[in-house]
C-alpha cells in the first residue's frame, strides 16, 4: 500500500487484507475478547490492574499474529482508531456470519 488511506471507508477493505490468514482473524478474535473481558471487569470492580490486562491481551495476540502468521506491519501503528474500531467491526462480523462476505468484497480468498 502505497500513500496514507483518507477515510474509513478505504481502510476497511485494507484491514481486512491484512487479516487473511484465518489464523491471524483467530488470534485477534482471542485478543479482543480478553480485552473486552478486561475492560468489563475494571468497570463492574473498579480494580485499574484490568487496565494493562486490557491493553496487553488485546495488543499482545493481534501483533504477535501480524509478526508471526501474517508476516506484516499492525495497522494500529499507522492507524491506532480505525484499527481498534475493525477490530471490534470483524469481530462482531464473525459472530453475525457476516465476515465472509466482508473478506470476499476485500478480495480476499477464504483459506
Amino acid at each position: 500500500m502505497t500513500g496514507r488511506i483518507a477515510t474509513y471507508r478505504e481502510f476497511w477493505p485494507y484491514y481486512l487484507r491484512e487479516h487473511s490468514a484465518p489464523a491471524t482473524r483467530a488470534i485477534h478474535l482471542f485478543g479482543t475478547s480478553m480485552a473486552t473481558a478486561c475492560l468489563i471487569a475494571l468497570i463492574w470492580t473498579g480494580n485499574l490492574w484490568f487496565v494493562p490486562g486490557a491493553l496487553l491481551g488485546g495488543y499482545g495476540p493481534a501483533w504477535v499474529a501480524h509478526f508471526f502468521v501474517e508476516h506484516n506491519r499492525p495497522a494500529t501503528f499507522t492507524y491506532p482508531l480505525w484499527s481498534l474500531i475493525s477490530d471490534y467491526r470483524m469481530a462482531f462480523a464473525w459472530l453475525t456470519g457476516r465476515l465472509g462476505r466482508e473478506l470476499a468484497k476485500a478480495g480476499v480468498s477464504s483459506r
